[in-house]
């Protein structure tokens, strides 16, 4: 036994160390907190040294237990600590720590010690049954111990999320097994498996108690459909430009094409020197040594410049669907290991984002085919479309491509100037969608692609020769925004200004 201990516990001593303490209180060299606690810290320091030392207590007063209730649910840094696993229950008070024992089950498997000591934390099966446990003493809102039905929903919604379908539904079998082992009400047991299934949609369910709930259970991503709620209500009193298709004819219609599936294809990553792929887009000629490259410049590039595919909005909503498998399919028709126009059965993830789940996508993009039509044809519309389509993720690959042809196709719709994104402005473009995403924010979105369909529409594509040379010159083949920024073509010999996004544009 060290001299210098702060915190002396009978339940960590053999009888010969427990009788040295008893003397040392006895001395007054240590205080007595109470039976089978000591310390040699005075009446203030209590609270925060049980604080600090919470597990070796509560593993030395109560072994064997497990914590339950809020405590699993919220951890155990609260003041009041929920256990169970007791043989009678009983409310213990200690310095800045208040113990709410209750009666029955230990710990069973799949519970894990703390600290290598003889208290455990539960499974997330038992932490989620235990949830469902009515609080003692609701009169007594101290010894609450009661978790809402919004807050279960929510933990159970994340868990799906983080860890995917698939291990959601065998977390669930284990949830049945536990509730076997612990002897578990029934009316809990059904209350819990009823509610992973209306998640997991694998039967109808109860009534959620959050829109995110209601969503899962009706097949689609509520807080998804939440955020295309207010970009649509945004896009709706933007008051946005409308600017006329500068490439409505041959050849600006062709050239305008190739350089649209360049620069789309060069954000996703497909780098080609600019004349191998202008003969791949416009001479059909396929590089052997990059055969599916070529061919996603291909994909792009027919449906930018096909006239059945060039300015196809979507006129009814509930073909919204069915136009991007189509359209999917024609894309990535060289991809066989993509499944092309078929949805996606895996989850995507890009960086920090997790996009729609799958089992989610069809309800999703129906439910979000209903804002469609809530907003003006054109840019409107064409900004709306493709955040739906980036956001759901709805295939395995090529959806970022997809998205920048449904927006498009929505502004030819209209007769409206089309997008195309340089290089140098490819993160802006990813920076903006990111924030939409993340923080809800709408104005770097709106304000990034305005502003880029103003400089697209600054150019006039009659010549591919020119209009290259014009746009080097504009750095729109540049990657690096430390060492350029992107230049407006000079329409007339009047200074440049730079504008708010590093970009530089002619006055007035």
């Amino acid at each position: 036994m060290r001299q210098t201990e702060l915190l002396y516990l009978n339940a960590e001593l053999d009888r010969s160390q427990q009788r040295a303490v008893e003397r040392r209180v006895v001395a007054g060299e240590l205080y007595r907190v109470r039976s089978g606690i000591a310390t040699t810290q005075p009446l203030a320091e209590w609270p925060p040294l049980f604080k600090r030392e919470k597990a070796r207590i509560l593993a030395a007063l109560f072994p064997k237990t497990v914590v339950a209730y809020r405590s699993a649910f919220d951890g155990i840094g609260a003041q009041t600590v929920y256990l169970a696993g007791g043989s009678y229950a009983r409310v213990m008070e200690l310095p800045g720590l208040k113990v709410v024992l209750s009666s029955g089950p230990g710990p069973v498997d799949g519970d894990t010690q703390i600290q290598g000591r003889e208290l455990y934390f539960p499974s997330t099966a038992r932490m989620l049954l235990d949830a469902t446990a009515p609080g003692p003493r609701e009169d007594d809102p101290q010894y609450s111990r009661k978790i809402s039905a919004e807050e279960l929903e929510g933990r159970l919604i994340s868990i799906c999320d983080s860890r995917g379908e698939h291990a959601f539904g065998q977390l669930r079998e284990r949830v049945r097994t536990v509730a076997a082992q612990m002897n578990s009400p029934k009316a809990r047991r059904e209350e819990l498996d009823h509610l992973m299934g209306a998640i997991l949609g694998t039967r109808p369910g109860p009534k959620m108690a959050t829109s995110q709930g209601t969503g899962r259970a009706q097949g689609y991503d509520a807080p998804r459909m939440d955020l295309f709620h207010k970009l649509a209500g945004v896009l709706k009193v933007a008051g946005l430009p409308h600017i006329a298709d500068v490439a409505r004819a041959s050849p600006a219609k062709t050239n305008f094409a190739f350089l649209e599936s360049y620069f789309s294809n060069f954000i996703e990553g497909t780098e080609f020197e600019i004349g191998e792929a202008r003969a791949i887009a416009l001479e059909g000629k396929i590089s052997e040594l990059r055969t599916q490259d070529s061919h996603d410049i291909k994909g792009v590039f027919d449906q930018a410049r096909d006239p059945a595919w060039r300015a196809r909005g979507i006129t009814d909503i509930r073909a919204f669907e069915e136009t991007l498998r189509e359209r999917h399919a024609l894309m990535m028709a060289a991809r066989s290991e993509v499944l092309p126009g078929e949805f996606k059965t895996l989850r995507n993830v890009a960086g920090n984002t997790t996009f729609v789940e799958p089992r989610l996508v069809v309800g999703t993009l129906r439910e979000a085919g209903l804002l469609m039509h809530d907003v003006d044809a054109g840019l409107a519309r064409a900004l709306l479309a493709m955040f739906i389509v980036s956001e759901v993720h709805p295939f395995n690959d090529g959806n970022g491509r997809l998205a920048r042809l449904v927006m498009n196709s929505e502004l030819s719709a209209a007769g409206e100037a089309r997008i195309i994104v340089p290089s140098l402005y490819r993160e802006q473009y990813l920076d903006c969608l990111r924030e939409l995403t993340r923080s809800a924010r709408t104005e770097p979105y709106i304000d990034a692609m305005t502003n880029i369909q103003r400089w697209t529409a600054a150019f006039s594509f009659e010549d591919l020769d020119a209009t290259i040379d014009l746009m080097k010159r504009c750095n729109a083949f540049e990657k690096s925004l430390v060492k350029h920024q992107l230049l407006w073509p000079r329409q007339s010999d009047e200074p440049q200004e730079a504008t708010t996004d590093g970009s530089t544009a002619p006055r007035g």
